[in-house]
């Protein structure tokens, strides 16, 4: 086959089912999350059975598919779209971040997840913060385009919507607030805002969580003075199951103890594993174990030991069994996926589908490349998933989404001057016309 009968053999299936990378991507990824999250499953075995997490987990990547196949054959500037994943989702992901924040279910010291199916089905709302803020960044920066800039007016919401879902998310999780800034600079740059207000929105930023951290710290602190009240007056009283230690831990000190043991993490190789760092030292430990080439697929050694060895540790259980090889395939992948929104966006017209597909990527790839450098000891300890391979039914589902989105506007991109689906000519939504101040026209761009 030739040269120009494989880029027209390409396009031809970019115009069809969107881009064949992203597709390729999302398959291996697939693949390796039902092989590693079931090696990874030794505790879920011996308490629930063989078959019954890899069935859970293929329901919901199964679930995931079907709605990645549904979304990538919508385009993503028909009106009921952009309001079901923009104003739509934003409501749903308020509404359950402040109901999660005073009663949602205590998870690993802090309330994470609300009961949707019980025994079956939890909602995490910080992952869907993750989706929503994507895409209301992404009309705002469309919206608020002036000279292929962004106006003061635009950046000011984008602030606004940050530091509101960063307010809602701060108690379940540090690294949730942090990723949150990391996907709005991103899309900062490619909204085509000057360096002089990324910066300006940056320190915003900065000054916003030192104030949430201030703000959090005194409230942790006056817990602690009243659980320790509670449990002087327990002391004269019978001892009764469900005490206030089972209760949400204070997250500033938890904070301030993980910062401290990250900060002495090269002496790891000379303490004793207790409950408070076994989970840094069993995830060293599978990383030597695993050498260069690995110890083989089915056959960790600390999967049964590490805790959350299916969620948020799982990359050093593939990195134990594929060794470091297998480490950088994985890493690969991802920043593959970031590489490829690139060249997606360099074929867009409009800002908005750009900032869609690089809000999309960036997301997966900065929540990758966190759940990696915690692994590793780069970031301090902290719960946060492998998009698509780590377990858990709330993640599974919005990453899907993002792929969804992300094939979606590929496709819709790839039919540019395509006289069998003519796509963008007559903006739906008022406003949303704003072109892409990165867009650079080039020949066989899609190979």
């Amino acid at each position: 086959m030739s040269p120009n009968e494989k880029t027209k053999k390409y396009t031809e299936i970019s115009q069809k089912y969107g881009d064949p990378w992203i597709w390729g991507i999302y398959i291996m990824l697939i693949i390796i999350s039902i092989v590693e999250s079931y090696s990874a499953s030794s505790r879920e075995i011996a308490a629930q059975g063989i078959y019954v997490p890899i069935i859970k987990q293929c329901i919901f990547l199964g679930a995931g598919a079907i709605g990645v196949i549904w979304l990538q054959r919508l385009d993503y500037n028909k009106p009921l779209f952009l309001y079901l994943m923009i104003p739509g989702l934003a409501v749903v992901t308020v509404i359950s971040l402040i109901y999660v924040m005073f009663f949602g279910e205590i998870i690993n010291g802090a309330r994470r997840a609300m009961t949707i199916i019980p025994g079956l089905l939890t909602l995490q709302p910080a992952e869907l913060a993750k989706l929503s803020i994507v895409t209301i960044l992404s009309y705002v920066f469309a919206k608020s385009q002036k000279n292929q800039d962004i106006s003061n007016k635009g950046l000011i919401a984008a602030a606004f919507a940050v530091g509101i879902y960063g307010a809602l998310m701060i108690r379940s999780g540090l690294t949730n607030t942090l990723l949150l800034i990391a996907i709005s600079g991103s899309m900062l740059l490619i909204g085509g805002a000057r360096f002089k207000k990324i910066g300006i929105l940056m320190v915003i930023f900065g000054i916003m969580f030192g104030f949430f951290v201030i703000i959090k710290h005194n409230n942790d602190k006056k817990e602690e003075i009243f659980n320790e009240n509670q449990r002087e007056m327990m002391v004269t009283m019978p001892s009764t199951e469900g005490s206030a230690s089972s209760g949400e831990v204070g997250r500033s000190g938890t904070w301030k103890s993980r910062l401290r043991e990250w900060w002495h993490s090269d002496s790891l190789v000379y303490r004793p594993i207790t409950p408070k760092n076994q989970q840094e030292m069993f995830s060293r430990m599978a990383q030597a174990h695993g050498g260069a080439i690995g110890c083989g697929i089915g056959k960790s050694r600390e999967c049964s030991r590490l805790p959350l060895a299916f969620s948020d540790y799982i990359y050093s259980i593939i990195v134990e069994e594929t060794g470091l090889v297998g480490g950088i395939f994985v890493l690969l992948l991802y920043l593959s996926l970031l590489g490829r929104a690139a060249m997606i966006v360099r074929r867009s017209k409009r800002v908005l589908p750009s900032l869609l597909v690089i809000g999309m990527a960036s997301f997966i790839t900065f929540q990758a490349l966190f759940h990696m450098a915690i692994n590793v000891g780069v970031f301090p300890v902290s719960g946060q998933p492998l998009p698509l391979i780590s377990k858990g039914g709330t993640s599974i589902i919005v990453i899907s989404i993002a792929f969804g989105v992300m094939l979606s506007v590929s496709r819709t991109i790839a039919n540019y001057g395509n006289k069998k689906n003519k796509v963008e000519d007559t903006p739906i939504i008022e406003g949303l016309d704003a072109e892409n101040p990165t867009e650079i026209p080039a020949k066989n761009v899609w190979k």
